[in-house]
Formats: C-alpha cells, sequence, structure tokens
C-alpha cells in the first residue's frame, strides 16, 4: 500500500483535511497500515486532486488559514477499489521491546524484570483499549481488524506470560558468567 491509496482509503470513509488525514494515519484508526509524513500526505493529495481522484473545497474560517477540506470522486473510489484488489505486501514488525530482548544478555536481572514488567502493562492498556474501540464501532470491516489486533495482542500477552522466567534468566545467567570469570 501506498500514501495515495492510503488518503483515498481515509476519504473514503468521510472528508478531511490534510491534517486529519496524518492525525488518522498517525494516531486514529488508520495508523495500523502504514507510516505517513506530511511531506508524503500533501503532495499525494496535491497529485489525486489534479487527476480528479479526490476533490477540494475551501472553508473561509474567521482569524485561521482557510481550511482545505478533501473529498473522493467517484473515480478516486474506483481507483482505491482496484488498489485494493492488489495482493498486500508482507507485514512488517518492528520492535524496540524485542531488540532489547534479543540483546537482553547485557542487561541485569532488574532492568529486564522492568522492561517486562513494562510490556505487559502496555499488553494490557492495549487490549483494553481495543476492547473500548470496538464496543463503540459498528463498521464490520474495523470490528475484524480490531479483533485481529486483540488477538495478535492477547498472543503476545500470552507468551510473555509463560515466558517470563526464562527471559528473566538471561540476566542471571550473564551475571553467573561474569562472576565464573
Amino acid at each position: 500500500m501506498n500514501i495515495r491509496t492510503l488518503c483515498l482509503g481515509i476519504l473514503n470513509f468521510g472528508d478531511a483535511t490534510g491534517y486529519e488525514i496524518k492525525k488518522l494515519s498517525s494516531e486514529g484508526r488508520f495508523s495500523y497500515y502504514i507510516d505517513a509524513s506530511y511531506g508524503a500526505i500533501y503532495p499525494a493529495l496535491t497529485r489525486l486532486h489534479e487527476e480528479g481522484m479526490i476533490s477540494l473545497r475551501e472553508e473561509h474560517q474567521e482569524g485561521k488559514p482557510t481550511r482545505k477540506v478533501y473529498s473522493i470522486t467517484e473515480e478516486g473510489r474506483q481507483e482505491f477499489i482496484a488498489n485494493l484488489s492488489v495482493d498486500p505486501a508482507p507485514d512488517k514488525f518492528k520492535s524496540q521491546f524485542l531488540f532489547l530482548m534479543m540483546c537482553a544478555e547485557n542487561l541485569t536481572p532488574d532492568q529486564i524484570k522492568k522492561i517486562i514488567d513494562g510490556r505487559i502493562s502496555y499488553l494490557k492498556c492495549e487490549c483494553s483499549h481495543m476492547d473500548e474501540v470496538r464496543e463503540h464501532c459498528d463498521h464490520a470491516g474495523s470490528q475484524f481488524v480490531i479483533g485481529y489486533g486483540r488477538a495478535m495482542c492477547q498472543a503476545a500477552l500470552k507468551y510473555m506470560e509463560d515466558n517470563r522466567e526464562f527471559a528473566e534468566q538471561i540476566g542471571k545467567d550473564t551475571i553467573n558468567v561474569e562472576a565464573a570469570e
């Protein structure tokens, strides 16, 4: 998926400004799919507008800059639907937590415990947040995505709880090796 498809997808759900598209793609319900910067969003919106895929209306605001509100056109909706037919690229997963755990032999048991406690707390909060969002969501596709995300989060939480002792042992093994030297 590219920024162009992301913008069309967001606009498929309703009109939005470039700022709102950025916010939805970084903090909102579209934040789980691809990273999008203002430097990528605004040029994509310009091209989409020039190609007739989206329309633009300006809303004047007193004491503020004019808002540019984008809407998807029928031509844009057709391109969006065509883009949905393309096989998705493999998911990319990046995790600073996993990097820390890969290098855990350089950490103390207390540091590892703190990292694991933090991850478990984070995962529980994420699961709770998804439960709240899902409870108020009536869009079938979003329900599926939230359910998938929650299942992944629950699996990670279970793995953390089931393997906590193993992870904490890494730091203890390091201390024992250093003490033996």
